[in-house]
């Protein structure tokens, strides 16, 4: 260690693996299975993720009320299934629990440095790469490996709308995003609006309406609500079987059309604006509990805010309401604050570059896991990520040319903007069969 501090290791592990919630464990655990070298470096005092956060009364995207929205039986990593007595949809604490016994059980924590914070990654002129970290004690570490494997997320910084509504410097009460919502507890007796209507939104304004005197759900645009259950079976179950995964496109969407009008009716019906898109040309909110909080008084839908005055909140129909507190449920933006600029997951790029949503085509050694966004469980599209980057630096298996990866992403991105449009978010969002069945055909070539 030098004298400011700064501890310069010239040697290191074969490969980087940054972050140790799901994704980082099960890229762990598929390296540690070939017996490659690694360190994973995570930032938090313990493995989980988001997963841990509320527990630890940590900020991030999670909160106390978070449940899974996926079956326990297709979120649990494959070689240890969650246990038997956990339900089908276990609350943060079970999962936190759960992946902290899975890092023992695969002998993964001995190669965990935590509370260490990956400050910079780049690549030097041999095509090695410089991690610089800094570790609990304030030292700054130096270390060159010949792989980086980024599994840290992408739920890590907050987004509010670029312009807050008219008078919102003269709100009264608080606002907030929710990556700083913890507990409705917090908001009892309080006139809470929470404004969107994706997974975080229906969670948060379900969980206000038990504590807060009234809660108020602002949404802009209709989006498909779909119940965790249908026929009785989680819909993720539904769409692993092999009836409905031997459907064309078009079936399943007419499929789950016709079981959504018997399951809930029209969601005008509930006072919510109806999608202006088709089921599964964007992203979808599950939620068994959204619709019958609506029906049962305890949340009232209104259109997006119109302006700010004191307590005052005013919508775009004409009806106003006095709140207290307004939480902004308008989700997160992508950040790698230790890539340089230019990367293929960077901020202010307009898409995420990458072959098979992994590997980055003009980077050799860099590669993504857990950076996708399936409608169901991400655990098996991480698990064969992570399988197929292991026979990589293993020397198993060869990437094709850059050319012909660019071409590929090319393709994929095409598809991408023709069914879900030109967002960044779009552009890692995958069908869960098709791309287990990408991911397989690559490992079988």
């Amino acid at each position: 260690m030098n004298g400011s501090g700064a501890a310069d290791v010239s040697t290191a592990a074969t490969v980087c693996v940054i972050g140790a919630g799901l994704s980082g464990l099960a890229t762990a655990h598929a390296l540690s299975a070939r017996g490659i070298d690694f360190v994973c470096l995570e930032k938090a005092p313990d493995v989980g993720g988001i997963w841990r956060q509320p527990g630890a009364g940590e900020r991030g995207p999670a909160y106390m009320s978070l449940h899974l929205n996926s079956a326990k039986q297709l979120t649990g990593y494959a070689d240890f299934p969650m246990p038997s007595e956990l339900p089908l949809y276990p609350a943060h604490g079970d999962v936190a629990a759960y992946l902290r016994s899975f890092a023992e059980w695969a002998g993964l924590l001995p190669r965990i440095e935590l509370r260490t914070e990956v400050l910079s990654v780049r690549q030097d002129s041999s095509g090695g790469w410089t991690v610089v970290s800094r570790n609990g004690r304030g030292e700054t570490v130096e270390r060159r490996f010949e792989q980086v494997i980024v599994a840290s997320g992408h739920n890590t910084e907050a987004v509010l709308p670029e312009k807050l509504p008219p008078g919102a410097d003269s709100f009264a009460g608080t606002i907030l995003h929710s990556m700083d919502y913890r507990d409705g507890s917090d908001f009892a007796g309080q006139r809470v609006v929470v404004v969107g209507m994706g997974a975080s939104g229906v969670d948060i304004a379900g969980d206000l309406s038990r504590h807060a005197a009234r809660t108020v759900l602002s949404v802009r645009r209709g989006l498909h609500v779909v119940p965790k259950q249908l026929f009785g079976m989680s819909v993720d179950l539904i769409a692993d079987a092999p009836w409905f995964t031997s459907m064309s496109f078009p079936e399943r969407r007419r499929f789950v059309e016709q079981a959504l009008l018997v399951a809930r009716g029209r969601l005008g019906d509930y006072g919510l604006p109806e999608p202006d898109h088709p089921i599964f040309s964007s992203a979808v909110t599950i939620s068994d509990e959204i619709l019958s909080r609506i029906r049962h008084g305890a949340v009232t839908p209104r259109p997006a805010i119109e302006s700010l005055d004191g307590n005052r909140v005013a919508f775009a129909d004409g009806t106003s309401v006095e709140a207290d507190a307004i939480v902004y449920c308008t989700g997160f933006r992508m950040a790698f604050p230790f890539l340089p600029d230019g990367f293929p997951a960077g901020p202010g790029r307009p898409a995420v570059e990458l072959y098979k949503r992994v590997v980055a085509p003009d980077r050799p050694g860099l590669h993504f896991v857990g950076l996708i966004r399936p409608v169901g469980s991400i655990t098996r599209l991480v698990e064969a990520q992570a399988r197929w980057v292991a026979r990589i630096v293993d020397g198993d298996l060869a990437l094709p040319s850059a050319e012909v990866m660019r071409e590929e992403i090319a393709t994929y991105l095409s598809g991408i903007r023709e069914r879900y449009g030109r967002t960044q978010g779009a552009s890692i969002q995958v069908d869960v069969g098709t791309y287990l069945r990408e991911l397989r055909e690559l490992q079988d070539a």
